[in-house]
């Protein structure tokens, strides 16, 4: 899965959100339920690029298994909204149950950046306002923009993080 791209038969003209999500799971074959995800989203995004796999550990409950992240980017003509309304089927889709805050999930999939945008809802922050604090997702999305800048122009300083509690999956 490491930095390829997956496109689409069809020819959508109206494409032209660059979007990145942040993908993670700890249940029922991790890489399996990150490949699965990747495919069903890749029906909804356009050009999908997948960064590499990441296991680290829990970030809330250690009582868990340990997590397999990575980062997709891709474009899309949905609103931010109807992409969030995609991602949660797939999470349904995926037997995602939340059993409590920061807890094992068979998969999770967030909003990180849609092109440049700013907005901040009930439903939905981007961009996703934890991002620059967890390696397990800044990691990958250096593997994405190597250069650090992202769509809204912040830089993210790869020295910041320790990329020591990650190990690379490499599939």
């Amino acid at each position: 899965m490491s930095h390829r791209s997956v496109a689409r038969a069809e020819n959508r003209s109206a494409v032209t959100n660059q979007v990145f999500l942040a993908l993670g799971s700890n249940l029922n074959d991790p890489v399996a339920q990150i490949k699965q995800a990747v495919q069903s989203l890749s029906h909804t995004l356009r050009t999908v690029k997948c960064a590499h796999l990441y296991q680290s550990k829990p970030l809330g409950p250690q009582d868990q298994p340990d997590f397999v992240n990575t980062v997709i980017s891709g474009y899309t003509d949905l609103s931010p909204n109807d992409l969030l309304d995609t991602i949660q089927k797939i999470e349904i889709k995926q037997q995602r149950v939340k059993t409590r805050h920061w807890g094992p999930r068979t998969i999770d999939i967030d909003i990180l950046f849609y092109g440049d945008m700013r907005m901040e809802t009930a439903e939905l922050t981007i961009p996703h306002k934890e991002l620059f604090n967890r390696a397990f997702v800044t990691i990958p999305l250096l593997d994405l923009i190597p250069n650090g800048i992202t769509p809204t122009g912040d830089q993210i300083d790869r020295n910041r993080y320790d990329s020591s509690t990650l190990v690379r999956i490499d599939t």
